[in-house]
């Protein structure tokens, strides 16, 4: 692959800060949303350094992680040599680059806060539900999309703009470290659900875990709204339904 990922130029910053304890509410219950683990094929999306992928390994899955930054694949394949736990890794444009076919279906597949990162959410979310086997789940987390943020946190959306203003930018939040760097794309519920159900992923579960105690005791004017959304759809195993528009 050509070109260079946001991640690149952040990855000793972003691999320093989110370490392989996974404590952070957000990513415990998109585990437990795609439980049971142990003995299943799972594809993570955007996989970053490998946090994910390897806490699934750890509990049992054969793991493959994908991500469009090659520092962060290679940190991820780093981890790997270092500690085995069967993972592999691939560098690659989930939405286009047709190798994630080659892999054959997986169980489930998962993405941990990457679908803001990814430009073309329809092309990830084909990508997933193409990897997925009938009747397999699609588990993902995201900043709430409704978040407003707070004194010194940026919300999910610019302040000079609406919710309903979809498009990538830059926070600017001075307590939004990694949004400063790489920005993100802010898109509604309904664009995320409605994009889901255009692939034949059907929702199946939502989650609104509070943030870390401590997080929220020093940003309190920004924990007052939901702050992270996890979601979990299940891949159809019927004919495509029709999806009406207005």
């Amino acid at each position: 692959m050509e070109g260079v990922a946001r991640y690149d130029e952040i990855a000793d910053f972003y691999a320093s800060g989110w370490s392989d304890t996974i404590d952070d509410p957000a990513s415990l219950r998109l585990l437990a949303l795609l439980e049971p683990i142990a003995g299943r094929r799972v594809l993570e999306l955007a996989c970053g350094h490998g946090r994910i992928s390897r806490e699934l390994a750890r509990r049992g899955a054969e793991v493959v992680g994908a991500d469009i930054s090659a520092a962060l694949i290679g940190k991820a394949e780093a981890a790997e040599r270092a500690a085995p736990l069967g993972v592999r890794y691939l560098h690659a444009d989930v939405t286009a680059d047709g190798r994630l076919r080659e892999l054959g279906t997986f169980d489930a597949v998962a993405c941990a806060f990457g679908l803001s990162d990814i430009d073309d959410l329809d092309g990830a979310v084909a990508a997933a539900a193409a990897a997925l086997r009938p009747g397999g789940l699609f588990a993902c987390s995201i900043l709430h999309p409704c978040f407003p943020g707070g004194p010194g946190v940026s919300g999910s959306w610019p302040a000079h703009a609406s919710y309903q203003a979809e498009g990538w930018w830059r926070a600017d939040g001075e307590q939004s470290s990694l949004r400063r760097q790489v920005g993100a794309n802010h898109r509604t519920l309904a664009t995320y659900v409605n994009t889901f159900r255009r692939h034949e992923l059907w929702l199946d579960e939502l989650a609104e875990p509070e943030p870390d105690p401590v997080w929220a005791a020093r940003r309190p004017e920004a924990a007052r709204h939901p702050v992270f959304l996890v979601m979990r759809c299940v891949r159809s195993s019927a004919a495509r339904l029709p999806v009406r528009t207005a």
